[in-house]
């Protein structure tokens, strides 16, 4: 097992709250030095990468979302909040080793955000069965599962997807999940224009990318964040 991968079990339960520049909270993870989200702003960070330039930049009626790390289930609520919002029905997977005990993700008020007030369905999130698929509302289903993303086995053979928003802890803290292999089983099980999303902008990453046959874009980051983000677009019907 990775050095990395023990230190996150050893912290699984210590995670630390603290408040990012937006006013938004974030978890940090002391024993690899990581936060969840960026500390310029967590809830700036997840709708530039996730929904501005991932959801809204997809043209797929009802999309089908992988998320890469369910974690605070932040992306997940903003991305609910938008189908319910636009009545555009999403189909939502997300993949996560370590859950994140409800308690723990309820200090974080999220629904004490500016046009985030809806308790009933952010307990809903995490509350929710994992290993089913559960409708949440008329134009959102969720699908949890607990499982480990390098293997690709879990989770390959679900469905095909639209949206990828690729949110793993940083390359230099879970290489792992950062590997050439991953990268091609994405495009594999991607539509046509299907998109992938991700906060980190590294040149071996997105060469990565390139070689599983995506076109890759550099994006300006969110505001106050990082510099660039990367966004890849699957642009052929197969590799």
């Amino acid at each position: 097992m990775p050095a990395a991968d023990n230190k996150l079990k050893q912290d699984v339960k210590d995670r630390i709250i603290s408040e990012t520049a937006d006013g938004s909270k974030t978890l940090y993870m002391p024993s690899i030095d990581e936060h969840y989200h960026s500390v310029k702003g967590a809830l700036t960070e997840s709708m530039h990468i996730f929904i501005d330039c991932g959801l809204r930049h997809s043209a797929a009626q009802s999309p089908h979302i992988l998320e890469i790390g369910f974690g605070t289930g932040l992306n997940a609520y903003l991305t609910l909040l938008e189908a319910e919002k636009e009545k555009r029905n999403i189909s939502y997977t997300a993949i996560e080793r370590y859950p994140l005990e409800h308690t723990t993700a309820d200090k974080l008020g999220y629904c004490l955000l500016p046009e985030m007030d809806n308790k009933k369905l952010f307990d809903a999130l995490h509350l929710s069965a994992w290993e089913e698929q559960v409708k949440m509302t008329e134009h959102f289903t969720l699908l949890k599962r607990q499982a480990d993303f390098t293997d690709t086995d879990s989770w390959k053979d679900i469905k095909k997807y639209d949206i990828v928003y690729f949110d793993a802890f940083s390359p230099e803290k879970q290489p792992e999940m950062w590997s050439a292999q991953i990268f091609s089983q994405l495009y594999q099980n991607m539509n046509h224009n299907g998109i992938l999303t991700t906060y980190c902008a590294k040149g071996c990453i997105r060469r990565m990318m390139q070689d599983a046959g995506f076109a890759v874009e550099r994006l300006p980051g969110p505001p106050g964040g990082k510099r660039e983000i990367l966004r890849a677009t699957k642009t052929t019907m197969t590799k």
